[in-house]
């Protein structure tokens, strides 16, 4: 168990490998100021690629403008870039699994998503910044309430292709059928057409996907949460200290809270 205050034993690990110009708590003193090294090894284009995308903003829903743009993970984004200080270079994908894959191959340098075991072999997390409600999405004409009701042979539940949703909702149900989508649009198409029962993913997901198909409803309850974290390539564990401490500092200091209700962000918790 740790007994120390996580700021200080980062400010301690940090000071001793000299990869920080300065260490700052999270009582409200000014953020810590990346080295030279900590720059190459994490941005080592020279640019913070950031990994997100689009439909979910706990990711990132573009706007018409950057100012207009909004995303938990594109704003953290912008904020680990403008403290690291180097530019901030957003890569937009249409689907998670991509962004994913990005970070797994070193061609983007952080992602923020939800932190499965299995994510975990192809990327380093940091610890959880955003806890989000797993649900289910359901069709104009869905009669159903509750989340239990769908757990029935022939129900056809939509899932994004390569997310953590495809991986687990059988461990929990099992006698739905899933049917993948390759989008999250393509997944509001497949309920608008009756072709599946309900779509499955976080409430955040949810919630976005049910403003754009009038009738539709997000059910009741949950069956289980997502936790986000920030994810780097393997490899760059020298600066997994000051990501980190990112972490602990935008958590802290409301950044989180404030990127998800500009986002909309709904069914969240952000972790103590």
């Amino acid at each position: 168990m740790i007994k120390r205050p996580l700021a200080s034993l980062l400010c301690a690990a940090l000071f001793a490998t000299t990869l920080l110009t300065g260490c700052a708590s999270t009582s409200g003193a000014p953020a810590a100021q990346a080295s030279a090294a900590v720059r190459q090894i994490l941005a080592p284009s020279g640019k913070l690629r950031v990994a997100v995308y689009v439909g979910s903003p706990t990711s990132v829903i573009p706007g018409a403008t950057p100012e207009a743009t909004r995303g938990v993970g594109y704003e953290l984004g912008r904020e680990l870039a403008r403290r690291l200080g180097v530019p901030f270079e957003p890569v937009i994908f249409p689907k998670n699994a991509d962004s994913l894959a990005s970070i797994k191959e070193g061609r983007t340098d952080v992602t923020f998503t939800n932190a499965t075991p299995a994510r975990a072999r192809d990327m380093d997390f940091s610890q959880p910044f955003l806890d989000v409600e797993r649900g289910f999405l359901v069709g104009p004409g869905s009669n159903a309430q509750r989340s239990e009701e769908l757990d029935h042979p022939g129900a056809r539940i939509g899932a994004s292709i390569g997310s953590t949703t495809e991986a687990t909702l059988n461990r929990q149900f099992k006698n739905m059928k899933i049917v993948l989508a390759p989008t999250l649009k393509a997944g509001v198409e497949m309920l608008a057409k009756n072709e599946i029962d309900a779509f499955a993913t976080n409430k955040a997901i949810l919630y976005e996907m049910s403003d754009s198909l009038p009738g539709s409803r997000v059910l009741a309850g949950q069956w289980g949460f997502e936790h986000f974290a920030a994810g780097i390539p393997h490899g760059r564990q020298a600066g997994e200290a000051f990501v980190r401490q990112f972490i602990e500092q935008v958590k802290a200091d409301g950044s989180v809270a404030r990127a998800a209700r500009r986002g909309g962000v709904r069914g969240i918790v952000v972790p103590k």
